[in-house]
């Protein structure tokens, strides 16, 4: 009997540990064979960082079992952003037009209007819209300068000409008539804004002119060389399709015969314009006026006296010549239209006042010396907006000092072409409204200075000069 128990007892322990045994083996078979829910989280992390994924791509892609699960969610499909184009024209500023633009610019010369064509990048010509525009490219908007033809074309547009000449440095588009035949307007409305818009590029532009005046170009020739490296480009003949990466179509004119130093590049402003003109004409860049330097303490300071021949002339010149002299003055008179730019510079350079009746003939300013003295006379007539705003604000930001002298109704021929008591002489606000203040006060006036009134005036401007010795 105690041996069946004990047999018994054997078995049973023996058939217990097989058992165990066998259920062991089987448990690790299935675990080798890499069924998913045996796995541990830590585990699938390893297993998925040793091929490669990352941390955060395994925290958005949760463990695969072969289908899809609740914790799957598609990737959304990227869609390629389209970046509008800026517009390359802008008509709103009050005084210019202008157009720029970077990439695929193609210049085309013609006899009526000249054309310049901007293709889009591929990423933009598809939604690109094709546009046109008529451009005045001047600084001035006025009627009689030709204009150009700017057009931005897309996939839809007939193919723009190949090119036959491609330069690898910008190109500016502008026109050189207008009123440029007048001193004054060929500085304020084509020369300061052509050193504004390209000075910042240091002679690594082109010029394409169109509108192309010979004279213009050839008369100030020592400012367009100071400007640009390249070859001047005559565009209403030129029969070459140019190709740019950049290309600018107008010139950026701020305000009258000025700049704004704010929206210039590198904040030119007029001052630096002058120095600019100097040094192109090769005068000497000094910041005093000729009279601190002079070589004998004998020599008197020069005044030049600007001579107009027609309207606003003065018809006692002789006199106030005589008055300045014996005031002090070693006196020259000026007729600019006469003589050769570079030439009358020079005499302006040596002369230490510059006077003259508000005039075209007063822009000789740009070629005086810093701390030289501006004297213009005011006509007679409501013109003191006009000489502030087109020459004497102008000369005080050129670092030159203002001094005026305001002409009185006896001291204009107007005063006995149409007598005393004429709304001309009594309410010339009124004549304005009229409409006739251009042509009487502009055009008509002469001038007959009172040498008494006028002489203290001319000592001032000494004791100015004077004071920089």
């Amino acid at each position: 009997m105690k041996l069946a128990r004990k047999i018994t007892s054997t078995l049973t322990e023996t058939w217990l540990g097989l058992g165990l045994l066998l259920g062991f083996f089987l448990i690790l078979a299935l675990y080798l064979t890499g069924f998913p829910q045996f796995m541990s989280l830590d585990t699938y992390k390893l297993s998925e960082i040793e091929e490669g994924a990352s941390k955060e791509e395994f925290a958005l892609t949760p463990p695969s079992t072969g289908g899809e699960t609740e914790f799957q969610e598609e990737e959304p499909k990227k869609t390629e952003e389209i970046v509008p184009m800026k517009p390359i024209c802008d008509f709103s500023d009050w005084r210019y037009d202008g157009c720029e633009m970077q990439g695929d610019g193609r210049a085309l010369g013609q006899e009526n209007n000249s054309i310049v064509y901007f293709i889009p990048p591929p990423s933009q010509i598809e939604t690109a819209e094709a546009q046109e525009w008529m451009v005045r490219s001047q600084s001035r908007k006025i009627v009689g300068i030709r204009e150009v033809i700017v057009k931005s074309i897309n996939s839809s547009s007939p193919p723009a000409p190949e090119c036959t000449i491609r330069k690898n440095v910008p190109a500016l588009v502008f026109a050189t008539n207008g009123l440029t035949f007048n001193f004054w307007h060929a500085f304020s409305d084509v020369l300061v804004p052509l050193f504004t818009t390209s000075r910042a590029y240091d002679g690594e532009i082109q010029f394409l002119i169109t509108d192309y005046q010979d004279w213009f170009v050839e008369k100030f020739d020592k400012i367009f060389k100071a400007l640009t490296n390249y070859e001047i480009i005559n565009f209403d003949t030129d029969r070459e399709v140019r190709c740019f990466d950049h290309i600018i179509v107008g010139l950026r004119g701020h305000k009258e015969f000025g700049i704004d130093p704010v929206r210039a590049p590198r904040n030119y402003d007029i001052f630096q314009f002058r120095m600019f003109v100097r040094d192109s004409f090769s005068l000497p860049l000094w910041l005093d006026i000729p009279y601190k330097v002079n070589d004998s303490p004998d020599k008197k300071p020069r005044m030049m006296i600007i001579l107009r021949g027609r309207s606003r002339k003065f018809e006692n010149a002789d006199e106030i010549i005589a008055a300045a002299e014996r005031v002090g003055f070693e006196v020259i008179p000026g007729k600019p239209e006469t003589e050769n730019v570079t030439e009358f510079a020079k005499k302006v350079d040596s002369c230490d006042v510059l006077l003259g009746a508000h005039g075209a003939g007063l822009t000789n300013m740009v070629f005086l010396r810093t701390n030289a003295v501006f004297l213009q006379v005011e006509p007679f007539g409501n013109m003191k907006w006009a000489c502030d705003l087109f020459l004497n604000e102008p000369a005080a930001e050129m670092r030159l000092r203002v001094l005026g002298y305001n002409v009185t109704a006896e001291e204009t021929n107007l005063y006995e072409k149409y007598g005393k008591d004429s709304p001309v002489i009594k309410d010339p606000l009124q004549l304005e409204k009229w409409g006739n203040a251009s042509l009487v006060y502009w055009q008509e006036q002469t001038l007959r200075l009172n040498i008494t009134r006028f002489t203290p005036v001319l000592q001032q401007a000494l004791q100015l000069v004077e004071e920089q010795s």
